[in-house]
Order: C-alpha cells, then sequence, then structure tokens
C-alpha cells in the first residue's frame, strides 16, 4: 500500500509537502523523503514522536535515528520501525523534528491510502508549496518555549551572602590536583 503524508511546517506561514511513500518502508525512509523534500541537507539528526489522535497533537513517543540509551538496542530506532506499525487508518498522526538545536517541526499526517502505481517510484514528492525560511520559528501551536521559566521552580534564593559561609574554611581535603598531571 501507498500512504500519502501532508508534512506541515510550524511556522506562521503555509509551508507543506505532499509525500508519497510506501506503507512498509521505515520511519529512517520518511525521515530522508521529509529532508529530501524540504531541502535540507541532511547533516542533522531527527526525532518522530507519536500523537494522540486530536486536534491538538500532543506528542507522547520520541523515536530517534539512533539508539542513545544507556544500554545497546534498550532504545528502538526510526530504522526498526515501519510506516505501517505506527500509522494507519484509526493513528494518522505524527510529529517530526529535524535538527534538534534549531527544531524544524514539522506535522506529519496520513491523508490518503492507495494502491501503488505501476512504474511509480516511491517515496515521491507529490507536490510542495511554499519555500522555509532562513531559520526555524515556530507558529506556537507547539508553544513558545523561550518565554517558559523552565528553572523558576528550583529558584533557591542564593547569592553570594549564602557561598560566603564557606570562606576560610579549610575542612575540605586536598584531592592533590597536580597542575601537569599526564
Amino acid at each position: 500500500m501507498i500512504y500519502k503524508f501532508r508534512a506541515i511546517l510550524d511556522a506562521e506561514d503555509d509551508i507543506f509537502r505532499d509525500i508519497a511513500i510506501e506503507s512498509n518502508d521505515t520511519l529512517e525512509d520518511l525521515h530522508n523523503a521529509l529532508i529530501n523534500a524540504f531541502g535540507f541537507d541532511g547533516t542533522e539528526v531527527g526525532a518522530f514522536y507519536t500523537c494522540a489522535n486530536d486536534w491538538a497533537w500532543h506528542e507522547e513517543d520520541g523515536i530517534p535515528m539512533f539508539d542513545t540509551g544507556d544500554i545497546p538496542g534498550e532504545i528502538k530506532t526510526m530504522s526498526e520501525y515501519a510506516i505501517d506499525d505506527l500509522v494507519h487508518e484509526q493513528n494518522t498522526k505524527l510529529v517530526y523534528v529535524y535538527d534538534l538545536f534549531s527544531m524544524w517541526t514539522f506535522f506529519i499526517e496520513l491523508a490518503a491510502i492507495e494502491e501503488n502505481e505501476n512504474g511509480m517510484i516511491y517515496p515521491a514528492l507529490l507536490f510542495s508549496h511554499g519555500e522555509l525560511p532562513a531559520e526555524a520559528l515556530q507558529s506556537g501551536l507547539r508553544g513558545d518555549l523561550s518565554e517558559d521559566d523552565m528553572f523558576g521552580e528550583f529558584e533557591d534564593d542564593l547569592d553570594d551572602d549564602d557561598l560566603d559561609m564557606f570562606e576560610g574554611d579549610d575542612s575540605f581535603e586536598d584531592m592533590g590536583f597536580e597542575e601537569n598531571w599526564n
């Protein structure tokens, strides 16, 4: 079967690509189709996130390109998931993030399931609308983390006066630091 996806960039302007890909291809194949369709150079990593199938695109489980767990094989990667393992008629959405520093974020939705067309090579870019901006911008659908006070709940009100209690304290053990240890 062929899955036809619409990949929409999380941005103010309408920027999207329609991609056809075989349902038994892997998420890594979809990742490669997306970076080609949007014109990225492919030097950065990406990750997919499963979604609750609701209007709000709530992200659930992350699927990275590489196993970053402490134990090899602990984390399943994109290459280990067939697209139809995660996406089907009852669950049509994924979130894709390319370049985990710039956070290019895409909403991926299954638009159609069709039979394979003879002679067609997949994956295929079916339609392209809009051009990528110079840098990743967010529309606000995922929220703007820059305004959040991520560390506010951990505020402990320590200042220089609090650290004065350590001045003149010689009770710390000398660990034998040597300037030329190697």
